[in-house]
C-alpha cells in the first residue's frame, strides 16, 4: 500500500496539530486521488520536549513525534524530521510537509497530490502558490517590501512556503543538500528542480495565535535568502564592480581636465569623486564580507554531509523516534 506521510512542525501548538489531523484523515478518506493510501503523521517537536502536551500524541497509532535537541526554528525542525525518518520513506511513497496551525488546508492536499501523479515523475516537486492570506496591514506592506528585495537580491520571487509535495525518492537522496540547513521551502526554488506550482489559499489558525513576532519574522526573511547566496554574491560583485569602473573613469576624467586646461575644477566634482572612491572601497569591502560568509556557511553544512547519508528505503531508524511510531 503506497503510504502518504505528513510532516508538520509544531511549537507549542498541539491542538492545532490534532484538528489538522482529524481533517486531513477526512479527507483522505473521501477523495478518490487519495484512495487506498496509509496515512502516516510526522511531528517536528521544535520546543525541544519541553511541551508536554506532545504527551498525549502517543495515544495515535500514525503520529510518530521527532524531537529535535532545542529549538530550530520551524524550517531547520522540519528538515531535521524529514532527515530522521527519510529512511522509512520508500520511492513511490508521498511526502507533504505543512503548517500544523492550518493556514496550509487539508483541502488541498489532494491537489497537490493530484498534480504529483499527473507530472509522472518521481522526481517533480509540487508547491503551493499563494493566492492571497489574511494578515494586518502591516504584515502585508512589511512582507510587499520584502518580496521586491528577494527579487532584486536574487532574481526570482517568493511564491511558496512549507506546503510542498514530493515523492520520497526525492527525501532521501535531495534533502540531504547542504543548501536545506539553511532554509527549507526556497532551497526548492534554488535547486534545478522540476517543479509544479498549485494555487493555494493559505488558511487561518485554528487556535491560539501566532508566535512569529517582528524579530522572527525578519529573522525568516533572512534565511529565506541565505540559500541564494551565490548569486546575491554575484549580483554584488557586478554592481560594486561597475562603482570602481565608474570611478575610475570619473577620476581619468578630472585627471585630464586639469592636465589639459588651466580651468580650476568645481570643488564638487573632486567631492562628488572622493564619494564615490570611498563608496566603491565600501563596496568592494562588502562584498569580501560577503564571500566570507558565504564560503563559511557553505563549508559549516558541507562538514557532516555523511552523516545525512538517508540509506536504502526501509531502513532502519534512530530508536529514539520510535518511542511514538
Amino acid at each position: 500500500m503506497t503510504r502518504l506521510w505528513i510532516v508538520c512542525p509544531v511549537y507549542l501548538d498541539v491542538r492545532s496539530f490534532l484538528v489538522l489531523r482529524e481533517r486531513l484523515l477526512t479527507v483522505i478518506g473521501s477523495d478518490p486521488a487519495l484512495a487506498g493510501m496509509e496515512p502516516r503523521f510526522v511531528v517536528a517537536d521544535d520546543s525541544g520536549g519541553t511541551d508536554r502536551e506532545v504527551a498525549q500524541l502517543a495515544e495515535h497509532g500514525d503520529i510518530r513525534v521527532v524531537e529535535p535537541p532545542f529549538n530550530l526554528g520551524h524550517q531547520r525542525a522540519l528538515v531535521y524530521a524529514l532527515r530522521r525518518v527519510a529512511r522509512d520513506f520508500h520511492d513511490d511513497d508521498f511526502v507533504v510537509t505543512m503548517d500544523a496551525d492550518g493556514e496550509d488546508a487539508p483541502a488541498d492536499v489532494p491537489r497537490l497530490i493530484s498534480e504529483l501523479l499527473d507530472a509522472g515523475s518521481d522526481r517533480t516537486i509540487v508547491l503551493a502558490l499563494r493566492t492571497g492570506r489574511e494578515e494586518s496591514l502591516g504584515f502585508k506592506l512589511f512582507y510587499a517590501a520584502f518580496k521586491v528585495l528577494f527579487r532584486t537580491l536574487t532574481g526570482t520571487y517568493v511564491r511558496s512556503g512549507n506546503f510542498i509535495a514530493y515523492r520520497g525518492w526525492v527525501a532521501r537522496r535531495v534533502l540531504a543538500h547542504p543548501a536545506f540547513d539553511l532554509c527549507y521551502s526556497t532551497t526548492f526554488t534554488s535547486l534545478r528542480l522540476k517543479r509544479h506550482y498549485v494555487p493555494c489559499r493559505r488558511g487561518s489558525r485554528y487556535a491560539g495565535r501566532s508566535r512569529m513576532g517582528f524579530s522572527k519574522l525578519v529573522s525568516h526573511g533572512i534565511g529565506m535568502l541565505m540559500p541564494f547566496l551565490d548569486r546575491i554574491a554575484i549580483r554584488a560583485l557586478i554592481l560594486f564592480t561597475a562603482i570602481v569602473a565608474l570611478c575610475v573613469i570619473l577620476a581619468t576624467a578630472v585627471v585630464a581636465v586639469k592636465l589639459g586646461t588651466d580651468k580650476a575644477v568645481p570643488g564638487w566634482a573632486t567631492s562628488t569623486l572622493l564619494a564615490l572612491s570611498i563608496s566603491s572601497i565600501v563596496a568592494l569591502g562588502n562584498f569580501v564580507i560577503l564571500f566570507a560568509v558565504y564560503a563559511q556557511s557553505r563549508g559549516l553544512s558541507l562538514s557532516d554531509l555523511e552523516e545525512k547519508d538517508l540509506g536504502p528505503a526501509g531502513g532502519p531508524s534512530s530508536q529514539a523516534d520510535r518511542s511514538l511510531a
